[in-house]
């Protein structure tokens, strides 16, 4: 099966899921040491006894995993109300590995065997929780047991490997048990206020048939021991603002426009002046955008703004230089080879940091502390000048890198792998605005273009990175305009999308903008979405290769909105 990693500005499904509600109504204060020393006592239990006097393997490694978590979840259409939810959640990753770090149970295609998933007790009833835990492990136990007898036999029958690097690198344990984060509380009939308005806001423009507005927040402490001794307790609270609202032009095609917003607590998002100032801004281009031209496909020089340009380097860069896809038969290893050898300009720098909280007071999604599989989150210098120095590391060993750099991640009831936190990219060749679009001139009139075009925001995009399937990306844009060369004002023009190919794209960057912006979204992949940040200053590229969306054939709606009747001509 291709892999297709899929990143979007915002993570809807999640926003409106229903919680769960405790009996009570209302989530417990979570006790570190209640639910943290059963888990780790049942834990050492199940080592000491698993596969002993019944000639079954002993598991070299067990891992418990628990996110603890209160939520708010509000929604928003038309000026109401439509979903409300309150909940406690306390869901367990129980995960048993056979065999050695050599080779085991997760070899190959075999990764899942290791995990077992099971809701646990929302009260600190400490037999209830240590018989939950008995259950999945258990279970677990089972699974492991027949994927690593799977494993054995594939290797008997199979070619050789490219890369026979171990199934799971051997780490320090950690111990950072801090004290864990008071469930959470809101003002939820004012919040509910805010996002009536915010909906409602929209009630003046006829031609936007839908509004979406959601606001989640949660507070959650993850809990982690292992058979190696690591014990962590790692609180953290977030709270995001969600608008979505969508159009249709007069041909059918579908435009939409997004705006989030981002803090580490409910009290710290923007106030309801400078919100509704953002949404009356994207209402009116959401509007302008059902008129513009679709513009055909093209192949020259472009401005990608920083936002535009850190979706770019999340998707071309950021997901081939993932620790698991340098090993396996499937993947297609763009840059495997390429340790110590220049893959960007020398201009350029990339690091990921998810140590960093937030940047120029913006907060970065993919911060934490703590990555799942209990290793501390580090910074790493992925290029310097150009130059590839490492790869984003789970415990899951490459040929080049043989230990976890931290960022091993997942969403939980997915296995953890090599992932992005936050990606930053810095350059030495930045110019400011003016000289940038100066130059974006010059290159189209030296390439015969009569235009070059500017990005100034994007929804979404995805990376192919397997052998089996095109090494080609493809990222969509919300807001792209064409910049003539004869003086002409800017054009805005809808129905483009970005394609190409990672190492002829990444080439072709010719200079860069002096201030960085950030994209803050969700990230799918093979273990789950996660949050993440891309932190980059607007590029200039010699060459962007573009092509038309799907057109559509749904004519806009035929009645005209509740109370705009004496509009129709």
């Amino acid at each position: 099966m291709s892999l297709k990693s899929i990143c979007t500005l915002l993570a809807i499904a999640s926003a409106v899921a229903p919680a769960v509600v405790s009996a009570s109504g209302a989530p417990s204060t979570p006790q570190p040491s209640a639910l943290l020393d059963t888990m780790h006592t049942e834990l050492n239990r199940a080592m000491d006894s698993l596969g002993k006097g019944d000639q079954q393997p002993h598991p070299y490694f067990i891992s418990y995993e628990v996110a603890d978590a209160s939520s708010l979840n509000l929604v928003a259409q038309y000026g109401a109300i439509v979903t409300t939810s309150q909940g406690h959640r306390r869901v367990a990753d129980v995960q048993v590995r056979i065999g050695s770090p050599a080779l085991d149970n997760t070899h190959g295609d075999h990764r899942t065997s290791a995990l077992t998933t099971i809701n646990l007790p929302l009260t600190d009833d400490k037999e209830a929780i240590a018989r939950s835990l008995w259950f999945a492990t258990n279970r677990g136990y089972g699974k492991a047991l027949d994927g690593y007898l799977k494993v054995k036999t594939e290797t008997q029958v199979r070619a050789k490997e490219e890369d026979a690097s171990p199934d799971f690198s051997v780490e320090k344990p950690t111990d950072s048990e801090a004290k864990a984060v008071a469930p959470l509380t809101a003002d939820v009939e004012a919040w509910k206020t805010r996002l009536r308005e915010i909906s409602a806001s929209f009630k003046p423009y006829k031609n936007i048939f839908f509004n979406y507005v959601a606001l989640t927040a949660s507070s959650e402490t993850d809990y982690f021991t292992s058979s190696e001794g690591t014990r962590i307790a790692n609180p953290y609270t977030t709270a995001r603002l969600v608008v979505v609202a969508r159009a249709r032009a007069d041909d059918g095609m579908d435009l939409f426009r997004v705006e989030t917003f981002e803090a580490d607590a409910l009290d710290h998002l923007p106030d309801q002046k400078a919100v509704l100032e953002k949404l009356t801004a994207l209402a009116k281009n959401l509007e302008a955008l059902r008129t513009a031209p679709v513009t055909q496909p093209f192949n020259g020089p472009a401005i990608l703004s920083g936002r535009a340009s850190a979706v770019f380097f999340h998707e071309v860069l950021g997901h081939r230089l993932e620790g698991q896809r340098q090993r396996g038969d499937e993947e297609g290893q763009t840059f495997t080879k390429s340790l110590g050898k220049p893959i960007l300009p020398d201009f350029l720098s990339v690091v990921d940091d998810p140590t960093i909280a937030a940047l120029h007071g913006i907060p970065l999604n993919g911060h934490y502390s703590y990555d799942d599989e209990g290793q501390p989150a580090q910074r790493v210098e992925l290029i310097q000048d150009g130059v590839l120095k490492t790869f984003l590391m789970s415990r899951l060993p490459i040929a080049s890198v043989s230990t976890s750099n931290g960022h091993g991640r997942a969403q939980t009831g997915r296995m953890p792998a090599g992932r992005q936190g936050n990606l930053i990219v810095s350059s030495t060749k930045s110019v400011n605005d003016a000289e940038l679009r100066k130059m974006l001139i010059e290159e189209a009139k030296k390439q015969g273009k009569p235009y070059g075009l500017f990005f100034e925001d994007i929804s979404s995009g995805f990376a192919v990175t397997t052998r089996r399937s095109p090494q080609a990306f493809q990222v969509i844009p919300l807001v792209v305009y064409r910049v003539y060369v004869d003086g002409r004002p800017d054009e805005l023009v809808r129905g483009v999308s970005i394609v190409g190919t990672p190492q002829a794209a990444l080439n072709r960057i010719l200079a860069t903008g002096d201030r960085q912006e950030i994209f803050n979204g969700e990230c799918g992949a093979e273990s789950g979405s996660v949050p993440v940040s891309a932190v980059a200053p607007a590029m200039l590229v010699s060459e962007i290769e573009t092509q038309r969306q799907a057109q559509g054939t749904t004519r806009p709606p035929i009645l005209p909105p509740p109370g705009m009747d004496e509009e129709v001509k």
